[in-house]
């Protein structure tokens, strides 16, 4: 018999903060592999897939079949693997449609006339409403905007994946002062995930770990709606609006954001190498607002 309680795998990346997850039905073996890490250090230049290596390795010990590699939308804090993880095992690659919307503003702000800006960088562009499978437990996709134009929330079974939308109930919502950002469309976004069942198991996709608690990333939507820091103290939009944007005011931009939009918006490909090997990021000056000039 099917069942739709998939089993999760999280697991958290440090650096950024990160949490991949490896979904998977413990009936045909078959998984989906969601919001996967490409290691980037700033201020060598260096990367490395060892992360996305050690997803690779639980899979096979699991002896699990990859279905799906999927992306909730473009990363502002870390390099996809999508693109890497797509060569190696040859699953296909998924996000939002809207994620059209972020390449076009992205593009804009890179000068980079020649990008594509359709989406055409992933296997399979997702609609709200849309619905697949993995294994045998049903999946459908939520448009869950505001934190970026093209945010999506993936429901397979009974396990929703809402990324940068909600974190963990002592850890509040995300932000929403990206460009494209809107904290009014978060607050819809998140209204609609708090609309699934109660014992739907929420995952999120970063825990900056507060009071250096250890890390967590699983929580249920009842949960949620009880102790959430920001939800369960705003009871109407405008009182959630006043406090996000409050909160976003005194917020850097994440320090890897101009190095991995580039990355993220091209489906987690690197530039190509020119002509002496050797692969360049294209950084942008004073492209961005929101400065904290006092920020380490």
């Amino acid at each position: 018999m099917s069942t739709s309680k998939p089993i999760v795998k999280g697991f958290f990346e440090p650096r950024t903060f990160s949490i991949q997850y490896v979904v998977a039905d413990p009936e045909t073996k078959k998984c989906a592999i969601i919001d996967p890490v490409l290691d980037f250090d700033e201020k060598s230049g260096a990367t490395t897939t060892s992360s996305a290596d050690e997803i690779l390795a639980y899979v096979k010990a699991e002896g699990y079949e990859i279905e799906w590699i999927l992306d909730t939308h473009p990363h502002a804090d870390h390099f996809s693997a999508a693109s890497y993880l797509n060569k190696v095992t040859g699953a296909p690659t998924a996000i939002g449609e809207k994620v059209t919307e972020v390449q076009k503003l992205w593009k804009s702000i890179y000068n980079w006339p020649e990008f594509r800006a359709d989406g055409s960088q992933w296997d399979r562009l997702f609609a709200e409403g849309d619905t697949f499978k993995v294994g045998n437990i049903p999946a459908r996709v939520l448009f869950s905007p505001g934190h970026t134009l093209a945010s999506i929330t993936y429901v397979i079974g009974d396990a929703a994946f809402v990324h940068d939308t909600l974190f963990m109930p002592d850890s509040g919502t995300a932000r929403a002062d990206f460009p494209g950002g809107s904290a009014t469309r978060l607050y819809n976004s998140i209204m609609e995930i708090l609309s699934l069942p109660d014992e739907t198991r929420i995952f999120t996709g970063h825990d900056y770990q507060p009071g250096g608690r250890e890390p967590l990333w699983e929580s249920t939507v009842a949960e949620q709606k009880a102790k959430n820091t920001h939800m369960s103290k705003c009871a109407t939009e405008a009182e959630f609006v006043a406090v996000r944007t409050a909160r976003d005011k005194t917020l850097a931009m994440p320090k890897l954001i101009l190095h991995a939009l580039q990355v993220n918006m091209n489906g987690g490909r690197l530039p190509e190498p020119e002509a002496n090997g050797k692969r360049y990021l294209k950084f942008p000056l004073d492209a961005l607002e929101g400065v904290t000039w006092d920020d380490r």
